[in-house]
């Protein structure tokens, strides 16, 4: 059976597709929601929208007519467009209005729109074509007037160009003549910048010669300053002329001119120098201004001259420093403060003292000054007032050294008259002595000050001599005297007489005052003496303070000691022998009191000591012999003594045994009394200490006496009957320890061990 028309017609459709249904799909599947899309209808909707106004569409028919006869076609339509009621655009394309779109008919203007799109859009090309063409066809006319105007610029430059190249070949020469002028003047500039630096290298300046030979430019730093470059052109010159063909002119020409004027300079400095130095005279402490002391070591360059300068200077000190010092002395300082030195004149040790301060101060500031003029650096090492000043062997030193001794040499004159009439006008040999120290301290100081052979030193040591002579003369006539003076006959008491006393507190005051001018040394002896540490630097001291002393303890001690040997002769013809040795004694031991504090005197205090014992010896002689006597036992011993050999002593008179038991019984009734420990004939000793030496040593022997005693008694050759009875019956009862405790002297000690030694 064969298919139907249409079921054909339906299957052929089915099997292709159908354009509307393809172009349905399409749109239907177009997304609007894009830029461009959106871009494109709104176009769209411009260019198809209604008219504006009356205006707007007559402009638009005005468009089209100035369009051409092309067009025609569109008024047509549009005269269709408005009896239909539809709604148009505006050809101007400078405004466009989007409003309400009212259509007679559905879907009237889309299809106006499909049908006349591509001729709205080939005629919107066409006017904004004609109107750029328009708009160019003026650019064209002006382009045109301006490639006028260029190529007239054109010619003008050429013209220039040929005329700039025929002036340049014209100034080609002269170009190259300049070049040439340029590097001469290059040459020269180099040439006269090297002249410049030579001529400031080794000439002075108008200003620095005019500081070095000009009177009316002084001494300062700006005359240092050229007088330094004139030093360094002058060594600098040594190079020109020590050239391989010798010296050349231009290197002696400026050493020759530049030692002119380094002469002037130091003859500037010289004159100048000079006149500083003498007006220093006006005071006797100046500042040094460091202009001062750099031109005296600038002249030190010229010996002579610093020499003839320094002369000045010390002459004019001089002068000043005596000037000072007679001031000092007669009218004191300024408005009477301080007073005048010799308004105590009657006070021997402030006079003189206060003339050396005075001279001690000016030294002090000579030596500040003298140091500052020649820049030597103050002494930093510790050194104390008075100690030794270590002299360096320089020519600063030495020529401080001799203008020092210039300008104080003045002072030695009236210095050492005033003190030697102060000395020579002493009575007292305390004063003298005083000022003796006085002046060897000051002697010492200046001699570690300004050196041992300035003229000062010279003049202290001799001044000191003299005070030493003056001393020793008065102490030898005071030490003479004691031999003329002769004691009272009817003085009976054995102290030292007021003689000795004067003289011995004027020795007393005169170790003091040496004492106190040793200084701390001694005073450390004194307080060390005794310690092993220090023995032998204490020994060394001792030596030394002994023998500066020596002479004194001569002259004074010796004297006395003398003296008291001959009183006690005459004593000796007023008293009894005891009394003798005791006056002896007593005046020993008190000089050897005033002795005895100074270390120094130990010398001397042996020599006195060794006389006492020896009187000492003879006083414990003596009361033994007193002791024995008042005891009873004397008779027995000397009967003992005198008794022939091998003669029993029981067959002695004097040593029977009744007179035995009577001398005895005597001893016993000697124990008992109240003169045992203190005899009276002790007494006049002044030193007790010495009294209970001579009663202990004489009761020791007393115990040995009684051993001896009691030991002969019990021999049996000596044929005492009943011996142990006989010593038994009187006390001490033949013990001798017993005596031994009732005297209170130690058996075992060295008292009684020396007496053992003694013969009865």
């Amino acid at each position: 059976m064969l298919p139907s028309p249409i079921s054909r017609v339906n299957s052929s459709a089915s099997q292709q597709p159908n354009p509307l249904s393809i172009r349905l799909y399409k749109v239907l599947a177009a997304n609007f929601d894009d830029d461009a899309t959106k871009a494109a209808v709104q176009t769209l909707a411009e260019l198809y929208g209604p008219p504006g106004h009356g205006a707007s569409k007559a402009k638009g028919k005005q468009v089209q007519r100035d369009s051409g006869g092309d067009h025609e076609e569109l008024d047509e339509e549009d005269g269709d467009d408005k009896a239909n009621g539809t709604v148009g655009t505006t050809r101007d394309g400078d405004k466009t209005a989007v409003s309400s779109v009212i259509e007679t008919i559905p879907g009237e203007i889309a299809a106006k729109a499909r049908r006349g799109l591509r001729r709205d859009v080939e005629n919107k090309l066409a006017e904004s074509s004609r109107r750029f063409l328009a708009a160019f066809s003026e650019v064209d006319k002006q382009l045109d007037t301006l490639q006028e105007h260029v190529g007239a610029m054109r010619t003008r430059c050429d013209e220039a160009q040929s005329q700039l190249r025929e002036t340049n070949d014209s100034c080609r020469s002269l170009l190259d003549r300049a070049g040439s002028l340029r590097e001469q003047r290059q040459e020269v500039s180099t040439r006269q910048s090297i002249v410049t630096a030579f001529l400031e290298r080794f000439t002075l300046t108008s200003e620095e010669i005019e500081a070095i030979v000009s009177r009316e430019v002084p001494v300062n730093k700006r005359f240092f300053k050229a007088m330094d470059k004139a030093e360094r052109i002058r060594d600098d010159c040594r190079v020109l002329m020590a050239g391989e063909d010798g010296p050349t002119k231009a290197g002696v020409d400026i050493i020759t001119k530049t030692s002119g004027y380094l002469e002037q300079a130091y003859e500037k400095i010289f004159r100048w120098c000079s006149f500083e130095f003498r007006q220093m005279g006006r005071d006797s402490s100046v500042d040094v201004h460091p202009s001062l002391r750099e031109a005296v070591r600038r002249l030190r360059q010229r010996s002579e001259l610093l020499t003839e300068a320094l002369t000045t200077l010390g002459q004019t000190r001089q002068s000043t420093l005596l000037s000072s010092f007679t001031t000092a002395l007669t009218r004191g300082g300024p408005s009477g403060l301080p007073r005048p030195i010799e308004l105590h004149a009657h006070d021997p040790l402030r006079y003189i003292g206060d003339m050396l301060a005075w001279v001690h101060q000016a030294i002090a500031a000579e030596r500040e000054f003298l140091e500052g003029l020649f820049g030597v650096r103050a002494e930093e090492d510790g050194r104390m007032v008075g100690a030794v000043r270590q002299f360096t062997q320089s020519e600063e030193e030495e020529w401080m050294s001799e203008l020092m001794d210039v300008a104080v040499g003045g002072l030695c004159t009236p210095l050492k008259t005033r003190v030697q009439q102060t000395i020579r006008s002493q009575e007292s040999s305390i004063t003298s002595y005083k000022i003796t120290n006085l002046l060897q301290f000051y002697m010492l100081t200046m001699q570690r000050t300004i050196g041992e052979k300035a003229a000062l030193s010279r003049v202290l040591q001799d001044t000191t001599d003299f005070a030493y002579s003056v001393f020793y003369e008065a102490i030898g006539v005071q030490g003479r005297s004691l031999s003329a003076v002769t004691l009272d006959t009817d003085d009976t008491s054995l102290t030292p007489p007021l003689v000795i006393l004067d003289h011995a507190q004027v020795l007393r005051e005169i170790l003091l005052v040496y004492e106190s001018s040793l200084g701390d040394d001694i005073a450390f002896y004194n307080k060390n003496r005794t310690t092993e540490r220090n023995q032998e630097q204490d020994a060394r001291r001792r030596e030394a303070a002994a023998e500066g002393c020596h002479s004194i303890l001569d002259k004074m001690v010796d004297p006395a000691v003398e003296m008291c040997i001959v009183a006690s002769e005459t004593k000796q013809r007023l008293v009894p022998n005891w009394d003798r040795e005791v006056f002896v004694v007593n005046v020993m031991t008190y000089l050897q009191s005033v002795l005895e504090p100074f270390a120094f005197t130990a010398e001397k205090q042996g020599f006195i000591q060794s006389l006492v014992e020896g009187r000492m010896m003879q006083l414990i002689e003596d009361h033994y012999t007193n002791v024995i006597a008042d005891t009873g036992l004397g008779e027995i011993v000397e009967a003992w003594k005198s008794r022939k050999a091998n003669e029993p002593l029981s067959h002695l008179p004097a040593a029977s045994g009744t007179r035995l038991q009577a001398a005895l019984h005597s001893f016993s009734l000697w124990l008992t009394g109240n003169t045992i420990d203190h005899p009276p004939r002790l007494a006049q000793l002044l030193v007790q200490s010495l009294a209970t030496r001579v009663h202990r040593a004489a009761l020791a022997r007393l115990v040995h006496t009684y051993r001896w005693i009691c030991d002969e008694v019990r021999k049996p050759e000596n044929k005492y009957e009943a011996a142990s009875t006989l010593l038994g019956s009187e006390r001490p009862f033949g013990q001798v320890h017993l005596l031994w405790q009732i005297f209170g002297i130690d058996e075992e000690s060295q008292e009684s061990k020396e007496q053992e030694k003694l013969t009865f």
